[in-house]
C-alpha cells in the first residue's frame, strides 16, 4: 500500500518548529517595539522618517539536490530571492545583501558557481552584495549550507503590516516558478523512497527525465530558481496595498501571519506540474499540499477592490480570492479547508 506522505513524516513538523521559534524568541528581550512579519524593522537614530528592514534565510535542503546533479549555479538566486521577497512583504525596498557559505571542505569550483548565482540574483533584485562569510566546518557541516541576510528601507508611513486588511478585500496572486526553496525535504522523500515502486521504496533518479515535461530532468525541475518579485515595488508605488505575503514554507498558512481574518481562495492557480507529480507519487492530501508548498502562487497581495485592474496590469497576476470573516480559516477552491 502506498504510504500517505506528510511533511512531518518526511522530518519537518511545522507545529513543532513553531514551538522552537517561540522558545528562541521568548528568551530574547532586546527587540524593538515594532510589530512585523517576514522581516524585522528597526529605527535609525539619525533618520526619523525611515525604518530599516532586515531578513535572513537560506536555501535549505535544496543543496542536496544540487549535490546529486552537481549543479550549483542557481542556488545563489534562491538565496537572494528568499530574503528579498521577505523584505518586500513590509513594503520595503531592498538595498544590500550578505551571504554565508559553510562547507564541509573547501571547493573553489562549487564556490565560484554559487557566486554566479548570487550575482545573478543581486542583478535581478537591483541590490549590492556588500559582504559575506565563508566557513570550513568539517565536523559540523555535511556538504554545504548557504544562507544570507538582506537589508532594506521603508518610510514609516508606508510600512505594511496588515492592519488595514478588512473583509471584502481581494487577494491578488502572482505565479511562482515551481517549487522554489521550500518543502524539498518532503519532495526528496517522495522521489527517493516512493518513485515508481508503489510504496516498495524503489525510488526515482534525479537525473531521469521529468515525465510530465521530459525537456528537464526531475532534479532540474526541482532546481528551478525561486522567483524574485520585483514587480511588487511598482505595485507599492502605484496602488493601495493592505497586505503582502511571500508564500514559502507552510504554504498558504503564511496568510495567517498578516491578519487574523480568514481567506476564501476561490480561484487558485492551477498547480505546477511538479506539485501534481509529487502529490500523486506521495499520495499526499490536498490540505497537506497547500500547507507545505506554494502550489503555483509564490506571492499574495491583499488589495481593496478598487485597485483590482491596475494591480493585475502591473503584476500580471490574477485575483485568487478574498478576505472573509475571522474564524473562517483558509478555504481553497471550495474543496480544501485549512484551520490552525
Amino acid at each position: 500500500m502506498l504510504m500517505q506522505w506528510t511533511y512531518a513524516k518526511a522530518g519537518v513538523d511545522i507545529k513543532r518548529e513553531a514551538g522552537v521559534v517561540k522558545a528562541l524568541t521568548g528568551a530574547i528581550t532586546r527587540q524593538p517595539d515594532l510589530r512585523s512579519v517576514f522581516s524585522g524593522l528597526f529605527e535609525l537614530p539619525f533618520d526619523t522618517d525611515h525604518l530599516i528592514a532586515i531578513s535572513t534565510d537560506g536555501v535549505g535542503s535544496k543543496v542536496l539536490i544540487a549535490a546529486k546533479l552537481d549543479i550549483w549555479s542557481t542556488l545563489g538566486i534562491d538565496c537572494v530571492a528568499m530574503n528579498v521577497n521577505d523584505i518586500y512583504c513590509l513594503g520595503a525596498r531592498p538595498l544590500a545583501f550578505t551571504d554565508y557559505l559553510a562547507m564541509e571542505k573547501p571547493d573553489e569550483r562549487i564556490a565560484a558557481e554559487i557566486g554566479k548565482g548570487l550575482e545573478a540574483g543581486a542583478e535581478i533584485a537591483d541590490i549590492s552584495i556588500v559582504s559575506g562569510e565563508t566557513a570550513i566546518l568539517p565536523e559540523v557541516v555535511n556538504g554545504l549550507d548557504l544562507a544570507g541576510t538582506c537589508v532594506g528601507y521603508v518610510r514609516k508611513d508606508k510600512v505594511i503590516r496588515g492592519e488595514q486588511i478588512e473583509v471584502g478585500d481581494l487577494v491578488l496572486g502572482i505565479k511562482s516558478a515551481g517549487i522554489h526553496s521550500n518543502g524539498l525535504t518532503l519532495a526528496r522523500k517522495v522521489i527517493e523512497e516512493e518513485g515508481e515502486g508503489e510504496g516498495e521504496g524503489t525510488g526515482l533518479s534525479y537525473t531521469e527525465p521529468f515525465a510530465v515535461n521530459p525537456v528537464r530532468s526531475i532534479g532540474e525541475e526541482l532546481l528551478r530558481p525561486t522567483r524574485i518579485y520585483t514587480e511588487v515595488l511598482e505595485l507599492l508605488a502605484r496602488c493601495e496595498v493592505h497586505g503582502l505575503a511571500h508564500i514559502t514554507g507552510s504554504g498558504l498558512l503564511k496568510l495567517n501571519q498578516i491578519t487574523d481574518l480568514g481567506f476564501d481562495i476561490y480561484n487558485p492557480f492551477e498547480p505546477d506540474e511538479i506539485f501534481t507529480f509529487l502529490q500523486e507519487k506521495g499520495n499526499i492530501t490536498d490540505e497537506e499540499m497547500y500547507t507545505t508548498f506554494n502550489m503555483g502562487m509564490g506571492f499574495a497581495i491583499v488589495i481593496p477592490e478598487s485597485e483590482e485592474q491596475e494591480a493585475i496590469r502591473i503584476t500580471r497576476g490574477k485575483i485568487v480570492g478574498e478576505v472573509v470573516e475571522r474564524g473562517a480559516g483558509i478555504k481553497v477552491g471550495g474543496g480544501v479547508d485549512i484551520y490552525v
